[in-house]
């Protein structure tokens, strides 16, 4: 039949791998089914005019080799034995092969292959790098992907073409070896056993290594590379990160990483803004000094470490906006004295200190003489007393120190005296889980103009707050459970959440009052708050969006 153009042939049992051979003399055939034809164990054509060929439960078969410049289309599945396959064509772009779970060699000549999908091909071995690599017989591959090739453990691939590289779920990779200066994208999901990796060069702008937690090395050469996220690989321990594009770069945990480290990859990306170290206890003050060649550090991020006082910090970082020194228990207590009156870092508007050690004085005198700071977080800390803010103008900024002051007998030791300023930025203030606050008082001589957000929440000893802050927005004092007495003028308060508050309805009627645009009330599991009372607010404001109540 050298005319047959289209061949179809199902459930044909009595179709063997010698049959195959009649099929070489069909010269134009560009069409070719042998579903679930049983007994059939190999084919081999070699057909100039073959488009399409579709071989579907064909249990038996073990080899397919296909010789065809015209072939588009091949469509292969629940073949279980299917070791080899060798496939030529000028014409084929996309191959998918999934669930070969015995296929183990493949030969490919095919110039214009764009993408590759070998979804849990679980027996393919680490020669199936060469087949992609240069050389290999695709050289304009576009898109491979090897998602839950389990047998595969070093994975070397060279490839001038390659964008994208998928090898979820490849849980035996320990090596990869990446080449592929046109790299875009890859997907490393679930290799959670990688212990080496380099990737030299590659064309990613973003890289997140945060899922390999047993990487002990790593080698990037990625020169349009932005951000790097390594959070949580715990055993890094050689690190040679050439990016010269490099903003962002999240190192949290890598307690590894010392000094050596930090100021190679410092040398090596001038550019980085944001850098975050939490936690990476193996770098010092001499890695810290590296970072005076981050001239555009805007973000810095020390918490969980052993830091004691910030001079390699201001000496290193004079653009710093940002700084992050949560948990940092063996800062000393004159650390932020530098910072008063912006006298270094003077571009700082965010500081979080949360769960830190400091004194009551040198909180104090935080509050008291960085009034340029706009954020300021101080959850969790365990010497954090009453807040009371006063401000009487003939003790506005003076030339002493506030803590030359703090001895004189008219500051309490259970308070934080902040002396107000026209000037104070500050917009968001965050106590979230301060068991030593009981009173909290900011009066409008304190000059808060700016505060847009106060969190006090889960700070279950507060009794009292009182609160005169013209443009306060937010005001959380979800879980204080002991909280009694709420006083606020707020005109600009709109979300007030008072959730598991032990506050009595006739003192919440009475403060919100003066909320006149307040939108959002959350009393939700407030034991005092009955339903009546929930009608009685909707009356006293009707401008009222939402409340959140447990009736």
């Amino acid at each position: 039949m050298p005319r047959l153009v289209d061949l179809r042939m199902h459930n044909c049992e009595g179709i063997n791998a010698t049959s195959m051979a009649s099929l070489s003399q069909c010269f134009y055939l560009e069409a070719l089914q042998l579903d679930f034809c049983w007994l059939l164990t190999s084919v081999t054509l070699d057909l100039p005019r073959l488009r399409h060929i579709s071989l579907v439960n064909c249990r038996k078969i073990v080899e397919l080799n296909l010789s065809s410049p015209a072939l588009v289309s091949i469509n292969i599945t629940s073949c279980p034995i299917l070791s080899r396959v060798d496939i030529t064509s000028t014409a084929l772009e996309k191959l998918v092969l999934q669930k070969q779970k015995s296929l183990t060699t493949i030969t490919l000549q095919c110039l214009h292959l764009y993408e590759v999908d070998l979804t849990e091909c679980e027996s393919l071995t680490n020669s199936i790098c060469e087949v992609f690599s240069e050389g290999g017989g695709c050289p304009m591959l576009n898109t491979l992907i090897l998602d839950s090739c389990e047998s595969l453990s070093n994975v070397y691939l060279n490839s001038v073409s390659l964008h994208m590289l998928s090898l979820t779920g490849c849980r035996g990779v320990t090596n990869l070896q990446l080449a592929c200066p046109s790299l875009q994208k890859i997907c490393l999901d679930g290799c959670d056993h990688l212990d080496r990796a380099s990737f030299s060069p590659v064309g990613l702008c973003s890289l997140n290594l945060g899922i390999c937690p047993h990487l002990t090395e790593l080698e990037i050469i990625a020169p349009q590379m932005t951000s790097l996220e390594l959070k949580g690989c715990g055993v890094l321990s050689q690190a040679n990160i050439d990016c010269p594009q490099l903003h962002s770069l999240d190192a949290s945990f890598c307690s590894l990483l010392n000094d050596d480290c930090l100021a190679a990859a410092t040398a090596a990306c001038p550019s980085i803004e944001l850098l975050v170290l939490m936690s990476c206890t193996s770098i010092g003050p001499e890695g810290l000094l590296a970072l005076q060649r981050l001239s555009n550090l805007t973000l810095l991020d020390l918490s969980y470490t052993f830091l004691t006082n910030l001079q390699p910090v201001i000496d290193s970082c004079p653009q710093l906006k940002v700084l992050k020194l949560q948990a940092c228990k063996y800062l000393e207590n004159s650390a932020l004295i530098p910072l008063h009156r912006g006298r270094t870092l003077p571009k700082l508007c965010e500081l979080d200190l949360s769960y830190g050690t400091l004194s009551q004085s040198a909180i104090e005198e935080l509050l008291a003489w960085c009034p340029h700071l706009t954020h300021l977080s101080l959850n969790g800390c365990v010497n954090m007393h009453d807040l009371d803010w006063r401000f009487q103008a003939s003790n506005s900024y003076s030339d002493s120190e506030p803590h030359r002051k703090q001895n004189k007998s008219d500051l309490r030791d259970d308070q934080i005296h902040v002396e107000g300023s026209p000037n104070r930025s500050l917009q968001h203030l965050n106590c979230v889980g301060c068991a030593n606050i009981k009173k909290v008082v900011i009066p409008a001589s304190a000059y808060c103009m700016s505060l847009s957000s106060l969190n006090l929440s889960l700070s279950a000893n507060i009794q009292e707050v009182n609160l005169a802050c013209l443009n306060l927005a937010t005001l959380n004092l979800s879980n204080c459970v002991a909280l009694e007495i709420l006083k606020l003028d707020c005109p600009r308060l709109t979300s007030l959440l008072l959730q598991a508050c032990g506050i009595e309805e006739q003192e919440l009627e009475c403060t919100i009052q003066s909320c006149n645009l307040l939108e959002t009330l959350d009393v939700r599991f407030c034991p005092k708050v009955s339903s009546t009372s929930i009608a009685k607010l909707r009356l006293i404001s009707p401008d009222l969006k939402r409340i959140f109540s447990s009736f």
